[in-house]
């Protein structure tokens, strides 16, 4: 046949015709799905006996209780899949996809330390070669002493993102007070925000939650509630219940938020607001509340103070919050402010004043970042308004739980003179005079740091404009990673000791992030320490004992587990339960007043008991007699705040006179010629944005227009897009004055047209193949001011321009 353009394609057709008659591509098809099931993060187990261990999930602060699949095999039990618990109280069943995907995580040999190693090559390179754990404990020990020796042991630094107090967290702070270091620096979520706040208005450090279960009306200024927010199992088990028909009274709830994220399209209402202008709106309709007279007038007059105007004891008068709110935040004001109608503003305090059980929620997003302390106020004092505080389906405020203090480490003379010095980050100065750690402004001051000790973070990851805080890290001596995952910042390391994964080792709960009563969780592990890996508190424990004289002594215990056991003897104390019925759950027995079992008889049984199922709670103290204030009574205007008058400047409160030292409204954007957009970050519940990586299988969960191959994108409104000449999935530069990103372009109608908002999770340069280089980390091109009270940095107000490629 001669050989033509029609001829050949005739025979190429025909031959794709022919090779379907083939064994070949079933051959090829089986090939491919053998060589898929050898990956090393796919589970294969042996033949053997399905069986099923109770445990609790940390991979983020939530605590969900799952259950894990296991068989039985030669080498061992294997865990072949992670399923959500009935019998735990959090998580009725359900559980997050990054929590389902956690196996991916245990068994990936490229995406973890397999044992303690050195650094091999160039720094960053990820280059480790392996070391025994008496070497790589004795390498730091002897670095720790050395720098001791020089009476320089300020320039030691720990950055721990463990839960703040747990026994982990208060292992490594005792530690670094032990080695005469100031500088524990703690990775900043809404939880500081919400202490601070707190402390502020109820005079507690104390965590703020919300019942939400028993709540009818519910007003959430941004709380990503379906995508992750707070203890996420719980979270979505209450958005069910409230969107159940077959119940009577069912929720309402507002969603106010900027975009149309999915918590905002699946809410009854959705209100579209400026972002960063919502505490403007919280006292936009607290001045309707207050002006129509549907405050709780019991509530607000017997148990707040500072509401009307009032003399102090140096005979001044000072202005009350009602008058503030009637002269400054008329819905006509609020309106131009937020981009709220007016009539909005109104109908939402009506609503919200009127009924029977509303609460208003805060902490923006998945609240994994900090926030406004001023806003947080904003919305607590709304909750006050109505009466909210401390009653059923409101804002709880409460004490921490009641776990046994370790007491005062023994510290030597080099000890007490480094911790006079001040720390690095500047918290506890007049700048943050209430801010225990600024863990973004810790690149000011790297140039200061000898030794470097990474825990449970990823700082060069989640912290804002990590570029140039890779090249401040890259000046440091010697890092020190403990985490068991090739992240990051652990690329960066001269030293790893990694700690275990969370299926293979205890690890404690403390108080779910909004959770309304007190609960302690703790999980066991439920699979032999896949690789060469130690728990992180027991290497703390060895490093002291290493390091020798009073900071070995100031370190009794054994193991880690002795340190928990011991802490837990604090809730037998206090007493509490161990026992729980699915059938009658918590939020019910607060509404009902119903008291749990104890579930135990001594403190033998009651540890043996959480162990085992993995749990503690007890029921709230909802006492409106309980504050910690000057007043002794829930504060609008904070006399704590009012104490440190004379800093106010420092800290960067622009407002003058009393109303500094109330909830109020100060813009913090930062205008910068050529920069017209405003960048907002986002999260997503299918994708971790926090120092844990994200599984694998997740990726297949991720929309085109959210990833496409190694691009990630930036959404933007369509009056922008044609401003632009933009198209969907053009390539485009997002640059702000930190730095510049490159992304794809998603033309949606669910953003404002002078906003942009940018997905949170992508853009890792460490881990493995699968996570590595897929997107663009938004904190690269992070850049904004501080929040005048805390000093943390404003993560939602990034000044950015767009730029065709």
């Amino acid at each position: 046949m001669k050989l033509t353009r029609r001829n050949f394609l005739l025979s190429l057709a025909g031959g794709l015709v022919g090779i379907n008659f083939t064994p070949l591509p079933w051959k090829l098809m089986d090939d491919i799905a053998i060589w898929t099931q050898n990956w090393p993060w796919v589970p294969v187990p042996e033949r053997g006996r399905f069986h099923y261990e109770n445990t609790v999930c940390t991979l983020c602060p939530g605590g969900c209780g799952i259950k894990v699949r296991k068989v039985d095999g030669v080498g061992g039990d294997r865990a072949v899949k992670i399923e959500g618990r009935t019998d735990y109280p959090i998580n009725p069943l359900g559980i997050c996809p990054v929590g389902m995907g956690g196996l991916q995580l245990l068994y990936d040999e490229s995406l973890r330390f397999t044992g303690p190693m050195k650094r091999g090559g160039m720094r960053g390179a990820g280059d480790f070669v392996n070391i025994s754990w008496e070497k790589g404990i004795s390498i730091l020990a002897e670095k720790i002493r050395e720098i001791r020796a020089k009476g320089r042991p300020e320039r030691i630094v720990a950055i721990d993102g463990s839960r703040k107090g747990s026994t982990c967290s208060l292992l490594i702070e005792r530690l670094m007070k032990c080695i005469g270091s100031p500088n524990y620096i703690r990775i900043s979520n809404m939880e500081d925000t919400y202490e601070i706040a707190c402390k502020l208005m109820a005079g507690k450090s104390s965590p703020v939650s919300f019942d939400l279960e028993n709540s009818d009306y519910i007003l959430s200024f941004g709380c990503a509630l379906i995508d992750g927010w707070g203890a996420a199992g719980r979270v979505i088990n209450a958005w069910s219940m409230w969107h159940d028909f077959s119940v009577k009274e069912r929720a309402k709830i507002v969603q106010i938020e900027g975009r149309a994220s999915d918590t905002a399209s699946k809410a009854t209402e959705w209100v579209a607001i400026k972002p960063g202008t919502e505490a403007a709106l919280a006292l936009g309709i607290a001045h309707v509340i207050v002006k129509q007279g549907l405050y709780n007038k019991r509530f607000v007059e017997n148990f707040c103070f500072g509401f009307k105007d009032w003399i102090g004891s140096d005979g001044q008068i000072h202005t009350g919050f009602k008058n503030i709110l009637l002269k400054r935040y008329s819905p006509d004001r609020v309106s131009s402010i937020t981009g709220v109608p007016k009539e909005k503003i109104i109908s939402l305090a009506k609503e919200f004043a009127k009924a029977k059980r509303p609460v208003a929620i805060f902490g923006k997003d998945k609240g994994e970042l900090p926030g406004s302390v001023f806003e947080y106020m904003s919305i607590m004092a709304l909750n006050a308004l109505v009466g909210s505080i401390n009653r059923v389906g409101g804002l709880f405020i409460q004490n921490p739980l009641p776990l046994k203090d370790l007491g005062e480490p023994i510290l030597d003379s080099i000890s007490r003179q480094g911790l006079k010095k001040e720390r690095l980050d500047g918290a506890g100065t007049e700048k943050a005079p209430f801010t225990h750690s600024i863990a973004e402004a810790i690149s000011e001051k790297a140039e200061e740091i000898e030794l470097l000790m990474i825990f449970s973070s990823n700082p060069l990851y989640t912290l804002p404009d990590t570029n140039a805080l890779r090249k401040r890290f890259a000046k440091i001596p010697f890092i020190v990673t403990f985490s068991p995952f090739i992240d990051d910042t652990a690329m960066m390391a001269d030293l790893a000791l990694p700690d275990h994964m969370y299926l293979e080792k205890t690890e404690e709960v403390i108080w779910p992030t909004g959770l309304q009563y007190p609960f302690y969780g703790l999980s066991k592990p439920v699979v032999s320490p896949v690789y060469n890996t130690k728990h992180v508190g027991d290497v703390v424990i060895q490093i002291a004992k290493k390091i020798g004289g009073n900071v070995a002594k100031s370190f009794p215990w054994a193991s880690f587990e002795d340190v928990v056991k011991y802490r837990v003897k604090g809730l037998y104390k206090a007493g509490g339960s161990v026992k729980y019925d699915p059938n009658k759950p918590i939020w019910e027995m607060i509404r009902k007043g119903d008291k749990p079992e104890k579930g135990y008889t001594s403190f033998s049984d009651m540890w043996q008991k959480i162990k085992n199922n993995g749990f503690w709670f007890d029921l709230p103290n909802l006492s409106r007699t309980s504050f910690n204030t000057p007043s002794g009574k829930f504060e609008f205007f904070s006399q704590n705040l009012f104490r440190h008058r004379n800093k106010t400047q420092a800290m960067g409160i622009k407002v003058k006179g009393d109303e500094a030292f109330m909830p109020h409204y100060e813009s913090v954007e930062l205008k910068v010629s050529g920069y017209e957009l405003k960048m907002v970050p986002y999260g997503m519940i299918n994708l971790s944005s926090s120092w844990i990586p994200s599984p694998p299988f997740v990726y297949k969960t991720i929309f085109d227009n959210q990833l496409l191959k190694e691009d990630s994108f930036v959404d933007i409104n369509p009056k922008l897009a044609k401003a632009l000449k933009l198209k969907q999935s053009d390539k485009v530069i997002l640059s702000s004055p930190a730095g510049s990103i490159k992304v794809r372009v998603n033309i949606t109608e669910t953003v404002p047209p002078d906003c942009v908002y940018v997905p949170m999770g992508f853009g890792h340069t460490g881990y493995d193949e699968f996570i590595k280089g897929k997107g663009a980390n938004p904190n690269e091109i992070m850049f904004g001011g501080k929040d005048p009270v805390s000093g943390h940095k404003v993560w939602w107000s990034t000044p950015v321009k767009i730029i065709k490629c």
